[in-house]
């Protein structure tokens, strides 16, 4: 009897601590979201114009610059990363929507990182001219901009009123008027 009510005791106290907070959830599903934000537009194809820079290995100091390969491979890594800790979070009657669109977020843009963003950046680092970069990037943004923005709607949408109800502050677009 003392075997059984220790593994009931066990079983409620895993299923406690995988109990994710409203707080929690919201990070997740909305505001990791927020590094796609460079998405099918300029944003994205100005820091493959400028990448940033990394350490030489075995140097403490000096530093060369990202291949464009390397920029994008890290935004597939996190991307991945994210979208995989969205799927881990358990559905519930409240988070559906938000966790729903958070999903049909990363599912869209995932493949256009490994296939079209990936081609772009495999022709700057090959140095490809600058009209035919311009060309790849025009046609992602062409493709892709406007059902991106119609995804990120929809987080936002469901996003919103589950932070309201659980009582989390955010900012929403300071650009634009306060709601």
């Amino acid at each position: 009897m003392k075997t059984i009510a220790a593994v009931l005791f066990s079983a409620t106290l895993l299923v406690a601590c995988n109990t994710a907070t409203p707080d929690k959830y919201f990070d997740i599903a909305v505001l990791n979201c927020n590094v796609l934000h460079g998405f099918a537009n300029d944003i994205l194809l100005q820091e493959l114009q400028n990448p940033g820079v990394k350490l030489v290995e075995g140097s403490t100091e000096k530093t060369e610059p990202l291949t464009r390969k390397e920029v994008i491979e890290s935004k597939i890594s996190y991307i991945e990363e994210s979208y995989s800790k969205v799927r881990d979070l358990k559905e519930t009657a409240e988070t559906k929507e938000m966790l729903s669109a958070s999903k049909a977020v990363y599912a869209y843009v995932l493949p256009v990182y490994k296939n079209e963003y990936t081609q772009l950046a495999k022709k700057f680092d090959e140095g490809a001219p600058a009209d035919e970069l311009d060309a790849m990037a025009q046609h992602i943004t062409t493709t892709y901009a406007a059902g991106f923005e119609k995804l990120m709607t929809a987080l936002t949408d469901a996003g919103k009123p589950y932070a309201a109800k659980n009582n989390i502050p955010v900012k929403w677009d300071v650009q634009t008027s306060p709601e």
